[in-house]
C-alpha cells in the first residue's frame, strides 16, 4: 500500500503555503499599490507572513478569513487586533463563533469604516497623509497641561472623519499608550511624544514595530543615533520622505487613470 510519509505531508503543506503567499503578494499589490510599491516585495512578504501568523492565532485557517487579516493589516496596521482605535475587531476575533461568521462580521465593519471614514477612492485618507506631512515639517508646540486636547485637535485637523468614528475615549487611550511608547525610546519632549502619537493614529498603535513601516522601528532602534533629540528629528525627516513617496505614487496612478 502506498503511504505518504510525514515529511512528504509537511512538504505539501509548505508548498501550499508558499503558493498562497505568492497569491497574497499579488493581491496586496492590487489592494494597497502605493504602500506596496514603497515597501518592495521582500518587505511585503515579511508583512504578509506576520499577518498570516496573526490569522492563525485566532483560528483563521481558510483562504477568505486569512486574506481578510492581510487586508486588515493594510487598513489598520499589523497590530489591528489589539489597537484601542478598533476594539470591535479584537472582540470579534476572540469570540467563540466559527471563523467564517467572525470574518463576515469584521468584513461588515470594514465596509462601514470605508463608507464613513475613508471616503470615495480613499480621498480622506489621502488628505490625512498630506496633513501629516505638513505636521512633521512644522514646529507645532504643545503644552503639558492640555497635551491630550491639543493632540486630538491635530488629529481632527488631519482626519476629522476618523476622529468622529473612533471616539474621544479611544483616542485618549491611544495618546496615553503613545506617550508611554515614546518614553520607552527616550522621546520625552512634548513635540516628540505628539509626533509618535500621530503616527500611531495614522498607521496603527503598533507602528513602532510594524513590518509595513520599517523606517519607524529602524529609526527608533538605531543605536548610531546617540542624542535623543537627533532621533526625534530623524523620525520627522523619515516620515516626510516616506509620505512624499506614497503621495507621489498616488499622483502617478491618478495621472495614468485620466
Amino acid at each position: 500500500m502506498f503511504r505518504i510519509r510525514k515529511e512528504q505531508m509537511e512538504a505539501f503543506d509548505q508548498a501550499a503555503r508558499v503558493a498562497f503567499e505568492d497569491e497574497m503578494v499579488v493581491h496586496s499589490q492590487d489592494f494597497s499599490p502605493r504602500l506596496c510599491k514603497v515597501m518592495g516585495e521582500d518587505q511585503l512578504r515579511v508583512a504578509i507572513r506576520g499577518a498570516m501568523s496573526r490569522a492563525d492565532k485566532y483560528g483563521f485557517t481558510l483562504r477568505g478569513p486569512v486574506r481578510l487579516c492581510i487586508e486588515l493589516m493594510f487598513l489598520y496596521g499589523s497590530s489591528f487586533d489589539t489597537d484601542p482605535q478598533y476594539p470591535v475587531i479584537g472582540e470579534v476575533l476572540t469570540s467563540t463563533r466559527n471563523q467564517m461568521h467572525r470574518a463576515e462580521q469584521i468584513h461588515q465593519r470594514v465596509n462601514d469604516y470605508h463608507k464613513r471614514v475613508a471616503g470615495d477612492e480613499n480621498i480622506n485618507v489621502r488628505k490625512s497623509l498630506e496633513y501629516l506631512s505638513k505636521f512633521a515639517q512644522k514646529n507645532v508646540r504643545f503644552s503639558s497641561s492640555d497635551f491630550e486636547a491639543e493632540v486630538i485637535e491635530q488629529m481632527t485637523n488631519a482626519f476629522p472623519q476618523k476622529v468622529e468614528y473612533v471616539g474621544n475615549e479611544a483616542l485618549i487611550a491611544l495618546i496615553r499608550e503613545g506617550r508611554h511608547e515614546a518614553g520607552r525610546f527616550g522621546l520625552t519632549e512634548l513635540r516628540s511624544e505628539a509626533l509618535l502619537v500621530v503616527l500611531m493614529f495614522s498607521f496603527g498603535h503598533g507602528c513602532t514595530d510594524d513590518p509595513l513601516y520599517p523606517w519607524i522601528s529602524g529609526t527608533l532602534n538605531d543605536k548610531r543615533i546617540v542624542a535623543l533629540e537627533d532621533r526625534a528629528k530623524r523620525l520627522e525627516r523619515k516620515a516626510v520622505t516616506w509620505l512624499k513617496r506614497v503621495l507621489a505614487n498616488a499622483d502617478k496612478e491618478l495621472s495614468r487613470d485620466r
